[in-house]
């Protein structure tokens, strides 16, 4: 377990013998894991330079293990410290690189869906700025984990725009973590028709579908180029075709919440799913709301919607 903290398989075995019976001395240890006294030895140097090990005061030297979470919580810490290091010098070693960028140092292609979901992980860490994402099903990594480190760039003033389909807020419970997101000052608006997915970090690298037919298995990696720019351009385009996914507070209009869903293209079903009504009450309440409009179809009660202020960000 703690070997992705740099901890080696013996001296996690010293550690766990530790919490087990605490006390014990370095020769202790050796005899109860056979080992020899000299490599339990530098297998508790090795815990207590990692702040997993303590000696009481007095003789012989007896050793005591920290507390699990406290300890490794600073250990993680003191990791992640390391890696933003290491992801800044790389950021400066790459801005020393001289001469023009090579067609295949622009483009990278990933190839299956561990590595797509991995490398939208590292774009989403490794943004300082700005992040922007059009979010819509399927999805290479699981949605949860996906969400909380979207949320977490939030914390780190990172600016985070969020273009949703609405199938996107189909399954349950999506709704709510977009209104939580919106919560912690993610901007975010639905569109009817997002042609794919793509996340585009400090407008400086952008992770998109190789193919559309297949969104999840490859993807293509885009750095600083002509196409990255293009890239940038539709979201804009899209952004500002968009509605927002939660409309705000107007005591004059009950159905801003039917309205918002209308505008974003949403189907009855998943609008009734979204509200908590029938399906055959949406239909009334849509038709109601035609009336009272004076719209001729849903696309232009949203369009009257938004025109008339209803649905603000």
């Amino acid at each position: 377990m703690l070997e992705a903290l740099g901890i080696s398989q013996f001296a996690e075995s010293v550690y766990r013998a530790l919490l087990a019976d605490p006390g014990r001395t370095a020769t202790e240890l050796a005899r109860a894991l056979a080992r020899s006294t000299t490599a339990t030895r530098r297998a508790v140097a090795e815990l207590e330079e990692s702040g997993l090990v303590t000696r009481a005061p007095g003789r012989p030297v007896r050793l005591l293990a920290a507390r699990p979470d406290t300890a490794i919580d600073l250990l993680v810490a003191r990791r992640q410290s390391e890696l933003t290091t290491v992801q800044v010098n790389a950021r400066a070693l790459a801005a020393e690189m001289s001469g023009p960028r090579q067609p295949d140092e622009l483009l990278e292609i990933l190839v299956g869906r561990r590595a797509v979901g991995h490398r939208y992980r590292a774009l989403v860490r490794g943004c300082e700025r700005e992040l922007l994402v059009i979010d819509r099903p399927p999805y290479a990594a699981p949605v949860e984990p996906a969400e909380e480190e979207v949320t977490t760039r939030l914390s780190d003033d990172v600016v985070v725009r969020g273009l949703y389909a609405p199938e996107s807020l189909e399954p349950p419970g999506a709704l709510e973590a977009v209104q939580r997101a919106i919560e912690k000052g993610e901007q975010s608006r639905l569109h009817p028709k997002l042609p794919m997915k793509l996340a585009i970090a400090d407008r400086s690298v952008a992770l998109l579908p190789l193919m559309l037919d297949d969104m999840v298995e490859n993807a293509l990696v885009v750095r600083k180029c002509a196409l990255l720019d293009a890239l940038v351009v539709l979201f804009e385009l899209l952004w500002e075709q968009s509605s927002p996914v939660v409309p705000g507070p107007v005591a004059a209009q009950p159905d801003v919440g039917l309205l918002t869903l209308l505008a974003a293209g949403a189907k009855d079903e998943t609008i009734a799913r979204q509200l908590g009504i029938s399906p055959r009450t949406v239909t009334r309440r849509v038709a109601e709301l035609l009336d009272q409009l004076g719209a001729r179809t849903r696309f232009h009660a949203g369009v009257l919607a938004a025109r008339n202020g209803w649905l603000v960000e």
